[in-house]
């Protein structure tokens, strides 16, 4: 079994640590418009400085479009996704990619003393481990070929 290493600090090093939000009293709508022009698929809803819920496409397609609802007139609070799942900073991209497999979610705030301080995706950690296996291989060829340093 291959063992994936680093942090998610190390990841929100990498990629920043933007975070994009909506307010719960805010329309889908404008979530949805958010998120385009963002070029995310998820915002976490803020009410008094506080993380209360996360709205993702999949909450939009489930929640308004399938029940023939009005992204015009629904509201965030309406069919956020609460309380939220989190992360910390130290924690292992191992750890967080089953903690996202078991909770089926593809977006995972990162809290660090109470404040969110980024938002990784799927997709972010999924980059991670490749990058990490491209560097392991590389190494591996260059021992290989003998340009390994001594």
């Amino acid at each position: 079994m291959i063992t994936i290493t680093g942090t998610i600090r190390s990841i929100l090093k990498r990629k920043g640590n933007e975070i994009w939000s909506i307010a719960p009293h805010q329309t889908v709508y404008e979530a949805i418009e958010r998120m385009a022009e963002k070029g995310v698929g998820a915002l976490l809803v803020i009410s008094a400085g506080k993380a209360v819920g996360i709205v993702s496409e999949r909450d939009y397609a489930r929640k308004v479009i399938l029940r023939g609802q009005s992204s015009r007139t629904t509201l965030v609070r309406e069919i956020m996704t609460s309380p939220v799942i989190c992360a910390t900073p130290d924690q292992g991209v191992q750890e967080c990619m089953g903690i996202m497999t078991k909770n089926r979610i593809r977006h995972l705030p990162v809290m660090e003393n109470e404040k969110v301080v980024g938002m990784v995706s799927i997709g972010d950690l999924v980059k991670w481990v490749v990058s990490e296996q491209e560097e392991t291989i590389e190494q591996l060829q260059n021992y290989i070929s003998a340009k390994y340093p001594t």
